[in-house]
C-alpha cells in the first residue's frame, strides 16, 4: 500500500513539474508593417513597436538586426517575463545613400529570439523618400 502511495505522489509531482516547465514563450508585435510614408532625403524617420510576451514562459531576444545600414532598431528589454511588454525603437535614415535618392524603398528589422513558434520575426518599413528639403535662406 505505502509503495502505491509512493508511486501516485512521484507520478503527481512528475506532472506537476512537466506542466511548470512545458510553457513557451510567444513574441507579439503591434504590427509587422510599417508605411513610414514620405521623408524628405536627409531627415529621419524614428518608429517604436510594442513588443509582448504573450506565452507562459521567459522570452529572450537574442539579436535584432537589420536588412541595410540606412536602418538601425533596438529592443528595450531584450528580455520579457510572461505578460510583460517592451517596445522596438527603429530609426530610418532617409539620406544614408546620398543626397540625391528618392522614391520608395521597403527596409526590414529581424528580431530573434527563443519562440519556438515564431524564432524570427520581420517587421516591413515602407518609405517614400522624397527630395531634400531646401534651407529657407535659399
Amino acid at each position: 500500500m505505502k509503495r502505491l502511495f509512493l508511486l501516485l505522489a512521484i507520478l503527481v509531482l512528475a506532472g506537476v513539474v512537466a506542466s511548470c516547465s512545458s510553457g513557451q514563450p510567444a513574441i507579439e508585435l503591434e504590427t509587422l508593417e510599417l508605411d513610414l510614408g514620405d521623408v524628405p532625403n536627409g531627415d529621419i524617420a524614428t518608429r517604436d513597436v510594442p513588443v509582448r510576451n504573450t506565452g507562459d514562459a521567459f522570452l529572450v531576444v537574442e539579436d535584432v538586426s537589420t536588412s541595410c545600414g540606412c536602418t538601425s532598431a533596438a529592443l528595450e528589454p531584450m528580455q520579457l517575463g510572461p505578460g510583460e511588454s517592451g517596445v522596438l525603437h527603429i530609426e530610418y535614415d532617409a539620406g544614408a545613400h546620398g543626397p540625391e535618392l528618392t522614391g520608395p524603398m521597403v527596409r526590414q528589422v529581424f528580431i530573434n529570439s527563443n519562440d519556438p513558434g515564431q524564432p524570427e520575426v520581420i517587421v516591413e518599413l515602407a518609405v517614400n523618400i522624397t527630395p531634400p528639403l531646401r534651407a529657407e535662406s535659399e
